[in-house]
């Protein structure tokens, strides 16, 4: 079945069903580039395809990992030969007694703290890199809040390629030490995450052989988000759950996995049922939210101040295209405060014994708040998505937790401190 691109569009390049860029704005095409904005209105280009037919035999005949999913992404067809991360194919957990804790009837975590560095950053990198292998370049990078940097260090690694990175300098230790042990070049910038990524488009345009992944091919990079919901929809049994929680940064994420949603529908892979979309931000990073809940079309930026530094995107470019997905799929965008998010992240862990980095406490705790404000409907099938390690951000809940008790080395210090706690 095709889907966007026309048939005769031709291509020098390997990227398997990948036949144009069109923009999302209007509809130009180009020949697939390391390029990432239209020529004609400067809209977001993103990947046209001409798919093959695909079987779901196929598939889960495939790789134990997104490469199973190769004929739907812009990757060349030997992608998984060549040395990479191998991310994806992470657990997706029936969990119940987060459920009972929500108030939901069928709840499913999606737990994407198993990906090689310890976050869904490892989907997204590989793609682009993939990507840009077959375009030419030779150097990976990226500006990034932390799982992007620890992504594309790996990545870079074991590709045998050099990696520059470009961070806040204000990022949590983990992050820049999980990038750092890499060994590519790490530059901590003075600035916020929108003042890193400005740097990076100007880098991108004076280095031809640098590849930034969320730059310059950012729409092969943004396309390895799919899988996410490609893997939700196989590990249900080829089916679309009725309600999925998205956190949102830049929010390519989200519109991602609406895209592969639909994109398993229009191939009669699944059922093409209803689904809605939530999105779940930091109130102190929230532009998406405060659009939504404003009626408004457009984004107006914020000046980050959240402990989710994952999250805290102040204009993030994909903003617009979250509104309408939530809208078109009768969701909303919804924030938490950052005690909120602690107890989300607690709430998780102490239910489902999955702990979480900030993100995941935003996730967790959006959709406690969107049950209570009745917007999530609890008798419906619903998927939160986790999508970074609480190993990264663990002075959100250092002053939280500890020991419950320090007692001498006797059996009798230990029925006490028992007996104490209730």
């Amino acid at each position: 079945m095709t889907l966007t691109a026309a048939p005769e569009t031709t291509s020098a390049y390997d990227l398997g069903p990948a036949r144009a860029l069109a923009c999302r704005e209007c509809g130009h095409r180009i020949p697939l580039a390391a390029e990432f904005a239209c020529p004609r209105c400067f809209g977001p280009l993103e990947v046209a395809y001409e798919f093959p037919e695909i079987t779901r035999a196929a598939i889960e005949a495939g790789p134990k990992s997104i490469w199973r999913y190769k004929d739907l992404l812009p990757v060349p067809s030997t992608v998984g030969q060549i040395a990479n991360t191998e991310p994806g194919l992470t657990r997706l957990i029936e969990a119940d007694n987060l459920a009972k804790a929500l108030g939901v009837r069928k709840l499913w975590v999606k737990d994407d703290t198993g990906n090689p560095t310890h976050s869904f950053k490892d989907r997204v990198v590989a793609v682009a890199l993939a990507a840009a292998r077959e375009l030419g370049f030779s150097v990976l990078c990226c500006p990034s809040t932390g799982n992007l940097a620890n992504a594309v260090a790996a990545a870079a690694a074991r590709a045998g390629w050099d990696s520059v990175v470009l961070i806040p300098s204000s990022l949590e230790q983990p992050k820049i030490i999980t990038t750092a042990v890499y060994g590519g070049t790490l530059l901590a910038v003075d600035g916020n995450y929108d003042d890193v990524n400005r740097l990076a488009t100007e880098l991108a345009a004076e280095h031809e052989d640098w590849a930034f992944v969320n730059v310059n091919v950012r729409p092969y990079y943004a396309e390895g988000s799919k899988t996410l919901g490609y893997e939700v929809a196989e590990q249900l049994g080829w089916r679309l759950p009725e309600q999925i929680v998205v956190p949102v940064a830049s929010g390519s994420q989200l519109t991602k996995v609406d895209k592969g949603f639909t994109e398993l529908g229009n191939l009669g892979l699944v059922e093409p049922t209803r689904y809605t979309m939530f999105g779940a931000q930091a109130t102190g990073c929230s532009p998406v939210a405060s659009a939504f809940e404003a009626g408004h079309d457009v984004i107006q930026p914020q000046k980050p101040d959240t402990i989710a530094r994952s999250l805290a995107i102040g204009n993030p470019a994909d903003g617009p295209y979250v509104l309408d997905s939530v809208r078109r799929t009768g969701g909303q965008v919804g924030h938490v405060s950052d005690d909120e998010v602690v107890d989300g992240i607690r709430l998780l862990a102490r239910t489902e014994g999955v702990f979480a980095e900030t993100a995941g406490g935003v996730t967790v705790a959006t959709a406690k708040k969107l049950l209570e404000a009745g917007r999530l409907d609890p008798d419906a099938e619903t998927v939160l998505l986790i999508t970074g390690d609480g190993l990264k951000t663990l002075d959100a809940v250092s002053g939280q937790v500890g020991p419950t008790a320090t007692v001498p080395a006797s059996s009798a210090a230990v029925r006490d401190a028992l007996t104490s706690r209730g």
